[in-house]
């Protein structure tokens, strides 16, 4: 499918769309936090990457991504429109987060993904978490 934008008005379209943030995901995991009183955590902290959880004393950083725009190998489907576009996106992401994840664990920092939907198997994301923060 072809854009009716030029690439620079695509560009400029896009720059104004503000991100709303993965709230309800990234609620659930406060919330499983909040529930097996895992404590110590910060947000907001300027890391490369912005993670979406710190544990500032334990040098752990937290990402949840989402399975979309991650492309989750379990729960990932392409678009079918505009493939060419969505499979650069994808793979710029991937490509993203594992050099993110190289420059802090570089930098002495551990290192967490979960994807939103193993948000769901709340055991397993605490026991990661635990081993994290022993």
């Amino acid at each position: 499918m072809t854009d009716v934008f030029s690439r620079q008005e695509r560009s400029e379209i896009m720059s104004k769309i503000r991100s709303r943030g993965n709230a309800a995901t990234e609620l659930r995991f406060i919330s499983i936090m909040r529930k097996h009183k895992i404590v110590g955590w910060r947000r907001g902290m300027r890391l490369p990457g912005r993670p979406d959880f710190v544990f500032p004393v334990h040098r752990l950083v937290v990402f949840i991504d989402g399975d979309f725009w991650h492309g989750n190998p379990r729960k990932f489907r392409l678009p079918k429109s505009n493939l060419s576009y969505w499979e650069k996106k994808i793979r710029g992401n991937q490509r993203r987060d594992k050099r993110i994840g190289r420059l802090l664990r570089l930098r002495g920092w551990k290192v967490y993904r979960f994807w939103q939907t193993s948000l769901r198997n709340e055991d397993a994301v605490v026991a990661k978490l635990r081993r994290g923060l022993a």
